[in-house]
């Protein structure tokens, strides 16, 4: 399985960059997480459209689903110039009316995330995070190895469980230490790396980052708790599990 950070911004990308987006390969399998704004342009550095083969939405703000819309026509042209349908498969949970704009007829088909225990060789499960707005984390699992992922969300006893032991954990790090607790939903460098120590993970990558301050102060306050490999994500990195 590897893992290629396709953005690494929370809110809105920096200049020439994306918001927080992953492309999780495995066997030839193409599985996209989130679809904020920027991550189109960053996918299509590692993989075509017609070679992408389902998206996984955490939720519904706009810097996890505002290049959704771009992806509807991409695969409507992409679809119309290989005289083929390819429909693609959009995972995202239905406790949302925006559930109903992940379809676009014949070309991008939304499914209930919640119901999902397979998607290609991906063993799926998800849990909900604390956030504004209902959004899952997500763990996928092949031959044996696994990944999770936070999503957006703020510190929560529950994530011990539900990341243990994985191989690599990609938690979000929005915040800096002193802003613990007052903003909500969201959580610092050194809550992320304090969940990676008690959940014995083997790798960190932090991501979902804000747009002040040095984040690398967020790095070394995940490392100051978390006595592993802990990495501020990079863009068009290759994490291999």
């Amino acid at each position: 399985m590897e893992v290629i950070p396709l953005g690494v911004w929370g809110g809105y990308p920096k200049a020439n960059s994306a918001t927080s987006s992953f492309l999780v390969k495995e066997n030839g399998f193409n599985l996209l997480i989130d679809c904020g704004s920027g991550v189109l342009a960053s996918l299509q550095n590692y993989v075509s459209i017609q070679e992408l083969d389902a998206v996984i939405i955490t939720h519904y703000h706009h810097d996890h689903i505002a290049d959704v819309g771009a992806l509807y026509y991409a695969k409507l042209i992409q679809n119309q110039l290989s005289n083929e349908t390819k429909t693609l498969p959009i995972y995202a949970h239905t406790k949302d009316s925006q559930f109903r704009a992940m379809q676009y007829e014949g070309h991008m088909e939304a499914k209930d995330l919640e119901e999902a225990s397979k998607i290609g060789p991906f063993t799926i499960s998800t849990t909900p995070t604390v956030h504004p707005v209902y959004c899952l984390a997500l763990r996928l699992e092949v031959n044996g190895k696994s990944v999770v992922f936070t999503a957006d969300t703020g510190w929560t006893e529950r994530f011990i469980s539900f990341a243990q032991k994985t191989d690599l954990l990609v938690s979000e790090a929005n915040l800096y230490q002193q802003y613990e607790g007052k903003i909500a939903g969201h959580m610092s460098g050194r809550q992320a790396g304090m969940l990676a120590e008690k959940a014995k993970i083997k790798q960190l990558i932090l991501t979902h980052l804000p747009h002040f301050g040095d984040v690398q102060d967020i790095l070394e306050e995940a490392q100051k708790e978390y006595t592993g490999d802990a990495q501020i994500a990079k863009v068009g990195s290759m994490y291999t599990i």
